[in-house]
């Protein structure tokens, strides 16, 4: 009940949003994300896995708010940054949105037992940003 109350809540409130609010909210999220993850980097990278986990957790529910701020109304303008494959491809794109947060949650759940932190990262958050770049993200 909680859940469906939440996207009713979140799909409403998307739909009040201008698209230009929109598109400057998920990219303030995006970069958020990014900021996000040099300080998992730093802080795992030092062994400072608690503070690490609790920022890894914050970007997986990042990822799930980003799911909902894809509306057609955001398809270009106020300089967005993301291709039209997102709505051409949007099962694909939300997989990755998904499989992005589900990994934030497994590196968070592992990364104190790694052999190898900086690979674990590479894998688990790194690659997804990869991923999203290089297929959903206009080249710079």
């Amino acid at each position: 009940m909680f859940l469906l109350i939440s996207i009713l809540i979140t799909t409403q409130a998307h739909s009040e949003q201008s698209a230009e609010d929109i598109i400057k909210n998920r990219k303030a999220l995006f970069s958020k994300n990014y900021n996000t993850a040099k300080k998992v980097q730093s802080l795992s990278s030092s062994g400072d896995f608690d503070a690490a986990q609790k920022l890894m957790l914050q970007m997986s529910e990042n990822y799930k708010t980003l799911l909902e701020m894809f509306p057609d109304n955001t398809k270009e303008g106020f300089k967005t940054e993301v291709t039209s494959l997102v709505w051409e491809e949007k099962d694909k794109f939300n997989s990755l949105m998904e499989k992005s947060s589900n990994d934030m949650i497994e590196l968070a759940s592992v990364i104190e037992e790694t052999d190898n932190v900086r690979g674990t990262l590479g894998q688990l958050m790194w690659g997804n940003c990869k991923a999203c770049h290089s297929k959903y993200r206009v080249e710079h």
